[in-house]
Order: structure tokens, then C-alpha cells, then sequence
């Protein structure tokens, strides 16, 4: 039995000692696991941090391009704008313009029908003249020959 007693203390410590070393492994185990587990979860950080900023580039890229479209689009709007008013003025000029050529033929014409009228009235003098002179001379030539 004595030797029985030495036997399962000596199991017991030999127990005992690989009991503290398997809990140290275990703890050492279990540290390892959490320092990778922590690394893990960094590096986990690290790409989504490095994912938000590259969408943010690449969103902001494409705002930078669209933003390029629509400040072009709004400088050709204005130009269009400016065309427009240029265009509507001169419109209303030539309207005027018309208006002014349009009273000018109007006149015209009303000159060309008064010369007219006068034209007649002085072919209608000219053939009166004309029948008081034929009559004149008619009348001359009966007193000369009364006379003779």
C-alpha cells in the first residue's frame, strides 16, 4: 500500500503538473484565439474602412462627370436663352421694318394713281386747248377771208 500511495502521489503531482500546463496551454490557446480574433476584426475594419473610400471616390467621380454634363448643359441653356432674345428682337425689328415698307408701297402706289389722275387731267386740258385753238384758228382764218 506504501508503495501504492507514492505511486498515486506521484500521479497526482505528474497530474497536477500537466493539469497547470494543459490550463496554461489552454490559456495561452485561448489568448492566441482572441489576439487573432482582434487581428482579424482590424483587418476586417481596414478593408471596409478602404471600401467606404473607395465608393466614395468612385461616387464622387461620377458627381464630378455628371455635375461636367449638367454645367455644360446650363451654359448651352443660357446660350439659347441669349439666342432667343436676339432672335426675338431682331424678329421685332424686321416686323417694324416691314410694317414701315409695307406704308412706304401704300404711299407709292397713292402717288403713282394721283400722277396718274393728274396725267388724265392733263390730256383732258391738252385735247380742250386743242379744240379752243382748232376753233381760234377757224375763226382767224373766217375773218381774214371776210377782210379780203
Amino acid at each position: 500500500e506504501g508503495g501504492r500511495e507514492g505511486e498515486d502521489g506521484r500521479r497526482r503531482r505528474w497530474l497536477l503538473r500537466a493539469g497547470g500546463r494543459a490550463a496554461a496551454m489552454l490559456s495561452r490557446l485561448l489568448k492566441d484565439h482572441q489576439a487573432k480574433q482582434g487581428e482579424r476584426k482590424e483587418l476586417q475594419e481596414k478593408r471596409r474602412r478602404e471600401a467606404v473610400a473607395a465608393a466614395t471616390c468612385l461616387i464622387e467621380a461620377l458627381v464630378d462627370h455628371l455635375n461636367v454634363g449638367v454645367a455644360q448643359a446650363y451654359v448651352n441653356q443660357r446660350k439659347l436663352d441669349n439666342e432667343v432674345k436676339t432672335l426675338q428682337i431682331q424678329a421685332a425689328y424686321f416686323a417694324k421694318q416691314t410694317q414701315q415698307w409695307l406704308g412706304m408701297v401704300e404711299n407709292f402706289n397713292q402717288a403713282l394713281k394721283e400722277i396718274g389722275d393728274v396725267e388724265n387731267w392733263a390730256r383732258s386740258i391738252e385735247m380742250d386747248m386743242r379744240t379752243i385753238a382748232t376753233a381760234l384758228e377757224y375763226v382767224y382764218k373766217g375773218q381774214l377771208q371776210s377782210t379780203t
